[in-house]
């Protein structure tokens, strides 16, 4: 269970904004962008219902639910959001001293430390294209290991995204994890629906 304090004070807060949202059953969702690195910034955007995704974690509150990111829910661990007032009205204010934190390191399994990689460096720059990469599996071939990646969102279909694998997601990879060999492709370039161009 995340240790995610929503004090009081937040709670009403967002539960006023909420409402004037005149959205049935609308929510938050609190994510991280670049968790583990110095760049982490703790976000809570407005969760409509069918937006969160299938792998967040729902927290009942009294007047909505807060959607948690299952990646960033580690990060989020000790993480305070609060609402306070001062002279010129209020702010809402989350402190989350794990954001930051590494949560991987060399002993981690290979594929967790890939995740890792693919959440905070990789993913980050492919989403200003619509894109992403996810791990499918870590093959050994010929003693090497092999990451087997998928292209997803607007990288799909896109003619760069082999330069884009080899130049920077390999690279990278190959860079933070000495026993990784190479990474392979699965996706189907031939669709082209979401490419970016």
């Amino acid at each position: 269970m995340t240790a995610i304090t929503i004090t009081d004070a937040a709670h009403d807060y967002l539960a006023d904004l909420l409402q004037k949202q005149n959205t049935p059953g609308i929510g938050i969702r609190v994510f991280i962008t670049q968790p583990g690195t110095q760049y982490a910034e703790t976000c809570i955007a407005y969760c409509k219902p069918g937006e969160e995704k299938p792998e967040d974690k729902a927290i009942g509150l009294k007047s909505f639910t807060a959607w948690i990111d299952a990646f960033s829910e580690a990060f989020l661990d000790d993480a305070v959001v609060d609402y306070a007032t001062d002279r010129m009205g209020g702010q809402l204010t989350i402190k989350a001293p794990n954001a930051k934190v590494p949560m991987v390191n060399a002993d981690s399994p290979i594929n967790e430390r890939i995740n890792y990689y693919l959440q905070t460096e990789i993913n980050p720059g492919l989403a200003s294209h619509g894109g992403q990469v996810t791990l499918i599996d870590v093959v050994e071939e010929d003693e090497a290991n092999i990451a087997v990646l998928q292209f997803g969102g607007g990288c799909q279909g896109c003619g760069q995204a082999d330069v884009t694998l080899k130049e920077g997601i390999e690279r990278t990879l190959l860079e933070r994890i000495p026993e990784l060999s190479g990474v392979r492709d699965v996706t189907d370039h031939t669709q082209k629906e979401n490419a970016y161009y």
